[in-house]
């Protein structure tokens, strides 16, 4: 069985040694960057199955060699591994195109659950490009999770792929409260509260752009429960 390959994008010696003993030790293959230039280089130029970035590194910073990465490919896991924890940190690094963010000090196990998390959620999604278009309605929503595409009573509107994901959780259970755990278990791989109001802020985005082409309100909080899509 081929190992999967994991880039590690980190400049602090003592971190790229622990985490590359703990993953070789677990299996995997793991290429050492601590230069952002390099890091971009070796993602642009060489298959892996999921990127490991530092933000603070020297040369280039971590938001930037995910963004260029993003360009080339859409479906490569990207985590981020940094001691910027605020909740502006958190999704400032999501929105550069990042699907998961980890903050430093951490327990390699939970490092290890995260990275597991990640390639089985890419798993899935190369098993869904073999079927046929996914369509999703509701009141005046169309959503294409085949071309990644999201129409309002007939207008175009342009989400982030965390903002996709969910969007589309919300559209395939209408009328249903989601709670956060929930959402956050589906769409960061995260099944415990990370400590911040990333759901909630997430959630804001897309009502800004929901509501930018329609009057009617569809994602409504539910005090004390979550959040649930419903056109009443």
């Amino acid at each position: 069985m081929l190992l999967k390959k994991i880039l590690l994008v980190e400049d602090d010696f003592r971190v790229c040694s622990f985490i590359n003993k703990g993953l070789t030790e677990n299996g995997f293959e793991v290429t050492v960057a601590m230069d952002g230039h390099i890091g971009l280089q070796l993602a642009l130029s060489t298959s892996f199955d999921l990127l490991i970035l530092d933000i603070m590194l020297p040369g280039l910073n971590g938001l930037e060699v995910c963004r260029q990465v993003r360009v080339e490919d859409s479906e490569v896991p990207i985590l981020f591994l940094t001691a910027m924890g605020s909740t502006e940190n958190v999704v400032i690094g999501l929105d550069s195109g990042a699907d998961d963010y980890l903050v430093k000090p951490f327990k390699f196990i939970e490092l290890l659950a995260r990275i597991k998390t990640l390639m089985r959620r890419r798993g899935k999604n190369e098993e869904n490009l073999k079927v046929d278009h996914e369509i999703y309605r509701f009141a005046d929503l169309v959503l294409d999770d085949t071309e990644k595409t999201l129409l309002r009573d007939g207008n175009e509107i342009s989400l982030t792929s965390t903002e996709f994901r969910l969007l589309l959780m919300f559209m395939k259970s209408p009328r249903r409260v989601l709670s956060r755990i929930e959402i956050l278990d589906q769409v960061w791989g995260v099944n415990f509260d990370m400590g911040t109001n990333v759901v909630d802020v997430y959630v804001n985005y897309i009502r800004k752009k929901l509501d930018k082409y329609g009057d009617q309100k569809l994602i409504h909080t539910v005090i004390g429960m979550g959040y649930v899509l419903k056109d009443d």
